[in-house]
């Protein structure tokens, strides 16, 4: 129970770690005050939990009352009420979070024993009431050598304002003559436990629960995305960011791209709980990484053609359009070679995202022993539309194309006309190659979020160099769209 309500506390945290090193981030989140009240609720309660544990020890003392020296037992004390009825978190300026609460108490019940040595002794039992609890948490948010989030105590202070006892029992108004003495010494009992259980708090349940928070996503066996803290926080006054590497490396071997991120600027809204702002620097970096290992390379051969398309690929179809290739090779079947030229760079622009792609087109003859023959080879540039979305706490993506010019690079069969070829390898483009792509796309990559924590209320708005996600944030799991 403890452990998941406090976790959405727990992201308000970690998503407040943030950058002040060298460099732009590629990936920028931002906690709004909305999302820090939210996470403040929800955190409440295990905080409630934990200083419920609140230990109040048997103590004894000495009086003198009109009967003479007595010796006096509080014992068997237990916490029947802990309640926080308010609280609030918020940023400091360059320091860290700052948790308040105000209002506090607790409902305590227990025994008490008057004795004078072997005279008399009389006995009963007593309510506690400890009201106006006051508590003051600074929390300090940093990040460690591997880039995982880091939190700590930095400050931690209380108060207590009132401390009444109401006891009953025979001669119970003897324990009149001594309660000051009494009510001082449960204060101080009291308070000297408080911070020692945040901190506790701090170290037991929410440091565990940050190292969740993926610095690594491995999205296939050629490449992951680093998610690691670039710094500790810089903390403004009604937002927290938090700035990550935001980059694609291949698994083989992590080399820096040959590109920058660009900055980031984002909007003040504070709507939704949280916002992340994802550069075009993270979707370039994956764009290098894949043209760098070759995997931007896709065969198209005559059996991924629909059944319906009248061009087969094969020299019988092509040859109405290109005759010296049927004379050269008659009837034989054909395979297109689909490479980037370079890698592929995405440009975001408010409302608009294109992608502007360098293929080589290399068409290739398959003989009757296997073996390939160079036919010719286009060079084509196109312009697609790319579509974003958030699924599941993934950024899924699809392309539309939109236009398409290809130049004649080389022939192997004699010069011909490249216009003649526009309607086939338009069609083998949009029906055979875009379908393989968005497969890929559809996939999509993990967003950098702590265990069990979801997304809803999703809203994407493309902005200069970078998109901006915003949404509300749930902790836990769903049945049938119920969140339990």
């Amino acid at each position: 129970m403890a452990s998941s309500s406090i976790t959405p506390l727990l992201l308000s945290l970690a998503v407040c770690l943030s950058a002040a090193g060298a460099g732009n981030p590629g990936f920028v989140v931002r906690l709004t005050q909305k999302g820090l009240d939210y996470a403040r609720q929800e955190g409440m309660g295990v905080l409630q939990q934990e200083l419920a544990k609140i230990h109040l020890p048997d103590f004894t003392g000495y009086a003198h009352t009109p009967v003479g020296k007595v010796k006096y037992s509080f014992y068997s004390m237990t916490i029947r009420k802990f309640q926080l009825p308010s609280s609030q978190i918020s940023p400091i300026p360059n320091v860290g979070l700052k948790l308040s609460i105000s209002g506090a108490y607790i409902e305590i019940t227990g025994r008490w024993r008057v004795k004078k040595t072997w005279i008399f002794s009389t006995s009963g039992g007593f309510d506690l009431k400890v009201q106006g609890i006051s508590i003051s948490v600074g929390l300090r948010v940093g990040s460690d050598e591997a880039g995982r989030p880091t939190i700590g105590l930095s400050d931690c202070s209380s108060h207590i304002s009132d401390v009444s006892i109401h006891v009953s029992g025979a001669l119970s108004w003897m324990v009149d003559l001594f309660r000051h003495n009494v009510e001082n010494s449960l204060r101080k009992a009291i308070e000297n436990q408080i911070c020692p259980l945040v901190s506790n708090a701090i170290t037991s349940k929410l440091q565990p629960v940050l190292q969740t928070l993926p610095v690594t996503a491995k999205i296939d066996n050629v490449a992951a995305i680093d998610y690691s803290l670039t710094g500790p926080p810089p903390v403004i006054a009604d937002y927290v960011d938090v700035q990550l590497k935001g980059e694609f490396f291949a698994l083989s071997h992590h080399t820096p791209p040959p590109f920058s991120p660009p900055t980031l600027a984002l909007p003040d809204d504070h709507n939704l709980m949280v916002y992340f702002g994802v550069s075009d620097y993270l979707f370039n970096t994956a764009g290098f990484v894949y043209f760098s290992a070759g995997k931007l390379v896709f065969d198209v051969t005559d059996s991924m053609i629909p059944k319906d398309f009248n061009v087969r690929l094969n020299t019988t179809s092509f040859g109405t359009l290109i005759p010296q290739l049927s004379k050269m090779y008659p009837d034989m079947l054909m395979k297109l070679q689909i490479s980037s030229t370079s890698a592929p760079m995405l440009d975001i622009k408010p409302g608009n995202l294109t992608l502007s792609p360098k293929l080589d087109i290399q068409a290739y003859v398959i003989l009757p022993n296997s073996s390939l023959a160079p036919a010719f080879l286009l060079n084509l540039t196109t312009t697609a539309l790319a579509k974003v979305a958030v699924n599941a706490g993934r950024i899924v993506g699809n392309l539309e194309l939109s236009r398409v010019h290809m130049d004649l690079k080389h022939s192997d069969v004699g010069p011909f006309s490249v216009t003649l070829l526009n309607v086939a390898v338009n069609y083998y483009l949009s029906s055979v190659l875009l379908p393989q792509v968005n497969e890929r796309l559809n996939k999509g990559f993990p967003l950098p979020l702590l265990d069990k924590v979801q997304l809803s209320d999703v809203v994407l708005r493309p902005q200069q160099d970078f998109l901006l996600f915003g949404a509300n944030i749930h902790y836990g799991k769903t049945v049938n769209g119920t969140w339990l």
